[in-house]
Parts: C-alpha cells; structure tokens; sequence
C-alpha cells in the first residue's frame, strides 16, 4: 500500500469554500481500480492548510488514476478564483510498511 500526501495553503480567503468543495466532492475516484480512502484535514492551528490523504493499493494504481481523464474531471469542482500560496504545494508519495 502507498499513501499520497498532498499539501497546499489558500491564499485569498476561501477556506469555507475548499472544504465545501471537498465536502460535496463528486467521488469519482472512489471507484478506481486500487483506491482504498481518503481524508482531507487541516492543522488546527492553520485551517488554511489542506492536507490530503489518499490511500493506493500500489504506486501503478494512484498513477493510473494521476494520469485519468477522472482525475481532470474530479479537479473542475475547485472554487472558481482560487489561489493558493506560492511554494506551498506538495505531494508526496509514503510506502506503507507497518499498519
């Protein structure tokens, strides 16, 4: 099992509206071929920071997925003006070994 670890921080004010976006998110990759959950949360301290926790039955299935039309389909519900702060957009990839 992979994880993918996605970070980005909102720069102008619309915190409410990301979370609304991932609340009423259309879950398409919910039925991907080696997807297994996801969470989105914030750092208490800093709810402008998004974290996203996607989890992979391997790196070939997240990249199928990375590299899908329903990936580009699943991004068109981002709030419309979004911006975001420079530099603060990460992904990472984890190998799970211990569970």
């Amino acid at each position: 099992m992979i994880v993918v670890l996605s970070r980005f921080t909102i720069a102008n004010d619309m915190t409410e509206e990301v979370r609304n976006a991932f609340r009423h998110r259309p879950h398409l990759v919910d039925e991907v071929s080696g997807f297994l959950g996801m969470e989105v949360m914030s750092p208490a301290d800093n709810p402008e920071e998004v974290w996203l926790f996607t989890r992979w039955r391997d790196k070939q299935s997240y990249s199928d997925w990375h590299k899908g039309h329903e990936y580009h389909e699943s991004h068109k519900g981002i709030p419309k003006g979004l911006k975001l702060m420079p530099g603060s957009t990460e992904i990472k990839l984890m190998n799970v070994f211990a569970e």
